[in-house]
Parts: structure tokens; C-alpha cells; sequence
């Protein structure tokens, strides 16, 4: 990223222990909330894997293409979901913009031997669509926001429920399972901060 190395450690440390996070929420929950967590592992996996900084280890060409399809696969599975609004639809984003970024940064990294890593500080080759790259950011910006402004104290606390109720947010974003709905809104943030540092670099 632009940060240089140090940055790319960073968010890949964050994203690899936000899915990790994820991956334990499977264990427990409803049907529908393991979906949900499943989902939420690969990315930030994923986005982990894109992150690793291209001084210590340059992904081949064929890389990409694995990721556009992975997340191809995942956003077609959310698309059904997706039709019911709340945190799906945010999967169904989430899951296309990895697609394309994937595919923006393909060309870069064929054309430069390598040096075009998402999360690598390759923004120069990337092949990225200013518009689509701008909407993306703008939505990840008031996710960012939205996911910090419930974290604040008070911002989960009761009015609808009645008394001891925990506000989910809207679309059920402040929900979870292991650790309480305000770790889990904390994983999505930092996955939504993740994903805002990497379409920066398009």
C-alpha cells in the first residue's frame, strides 16, 4: 500500500485476525449466523492474502484469477440472500469488490512482473475504473462510520427491545455470536477500514 511494508504487515495481521475470529463464530449460532460468519471468514482471509507485502512474496499472475473467481463464487451465493437487504447485501458488495479488485490488479501484475499486489503499494499499475473505485470508497467510508458509531458506549444500548435489549444496527450489523455483538461489529470494522486501504490503491 502506500504506507509502504509496514502497512501491508499491519492490515494483514488485522484482516487474518478478524477472519480468524469469524471462522471460531461457526462453531455456534443459528444456521443463518454461521452462513454469516463463514462468509465473513473468507474475507477477511482473503483480504489478508492480498495484503502480504510484494517484498516477501509476489503473487503469480494466475493469483488473481483464483481470487476472481473465489469471490465470484461467494458473490453469487450472496446474491439470493442479498435480495432480503441487511448485512447480506453488505456480503454481496463486499464479495464483488474483491472481484474487482482482483481483476484491476491482474493486468499490473502480468504487465510488471509481479509488483502488483491489492494491498502492495502498486496503485501506479492498477487498472481500476475511477468512478466504480470512487462509489466503493464512498460506501466503505460511511460503513467505517456507521460500524464505529456503534461501538460508541451507549450506541447498543435498549430502546426497542425493552429492558436488557442489545440494538443489532441497522440490517442486523451489530449482531454476533462468540465474545458479543460489539467484538463482532469491531471485525467487520476493521475489515471495512481494510477494504477502504486497498481500494486506495486502485
Amino acid at each position: 500500500m502506500h504506507g509502504g511494508a509496514s502497512t501491508g504487515w499491519l492490515l494483514m495481521v488485522l484482516c487474518a485476525v478478524s477472519g480468524a475470529y469469524c471462522l471460531l463464530r461457526t462453531r455456534t449460532g443459528t444456521p443463518q449466523e454461521r452462513r454469516t460468519a463463514r462468509s465473513e471468514a473468507l474475507m477477511g482471509f482473503g483480504m489478508a492474502a492480498m495484503a502480504v507485502p510484494a517484498a516477501v512474496l509476489s503473487p503469480p499472475g494466475w493469483a488473481w484469477a483464483v481470487y476472481a473467481v473465489l469471490f465470484g463464487a461467494a458473490a453469487l451465493r450472496a446474491l439470493r440472500p442479498a435480495l432480503r437487504g441487511g448485512h447480506h447485501l453488505h456480503h454481496l458488495i463486499g464479495s464483488l469488490a474483491m472481484v474487482y479488485m482482483a481483476v484491476a490488479m491482474a493486468p499490473a501484475v502480468t504487465g510488471s512482473g509481479g509488483g502488483g499486489h491489492a494491498g502492495h503499494g502498486a496503485a501506479a499499475g492498477a487498472g481500476g475504473i475511477p468512478v466504480l473505485t470512487g462509489v466503493l470508497l464512498v460506501y466503505y467510508a460511511f460503513y467505517v462510520l456507521g460500524s464505529a458509531g456503534r461501538l460508541l458506549p451507549g450506541a447498543a444500548v435498549t430502546p426497542a427491545g425493552g429492558p436488557g435489549a442489545v440494538g443489532r444496527g441497522p440490517g442486523g450489523f451489530g449482531g454476533g455470536t462468540d465474545g458479543g455483538p460489539e467484538l463482532t461489529t469491531a471485525c467487520r470494522l476493521t475489515m471495512g477500514i481494510g477494504m477502504f486501504a486497498m481500494l486506495l490503491t486502485l
